[in-house]
């Protein structure tokens, strides 16, 4: 299960020897803030919050995501990961010119929908 918040602050523990970032943020109420819609697109309530007891998190425990307004659903948010990228070198010379960028796409694949088409269509 994964949890999902929007930072407030960024706090560099220093240890003197080294430093350990943490973030404080507003984690989203994972049983009323949080739902999975037909298509498989995971949706916040970013005015939901939950987890009050525990905002902290290592910098190194999380990964980046977009929250982009629903249009279909007003007040929720839609999740977007952000694709892993793989930086090839096409020749093998290590010249920036030949490298080439390969992202994976924001989803997976589209599920079926040809029941939400025979609705628009009829």
């Amino acid at each position: 299960m994964g949890f999902y918040g929007v930072i407030q602050e960024i706090w560099d523990l220093d240890y003197q020897k080294f430093t350990i970032p943490v973030f404080r943020c507003d984690w989203i109420d994972s049983t009323s803030g949080l739902v999975v819609d037909e298509l498989g697109f995971t949706l916040v309530d970013l005015s939901k919050i939950g987890h009050r007891n525990d905002q902290f998190v290592l910098a190194s425990q999380v990964k980046q995501v977009f929250f982009v307004d629903d249009p279909m659903h007003r007040g929720w948010s839609v999740v977007l990961s952000m694709p892993n990228r793989e930086y090839n070198d096409v020749i093998g010379d290590d010249v920036l010119g030949d490298v080439r960028i390969e992202c994976e796409p924001f989803t997976r694949g589209m599920p079926n929908v040809t029941h939400l088409m025979k609705w628009w269509v009829s």
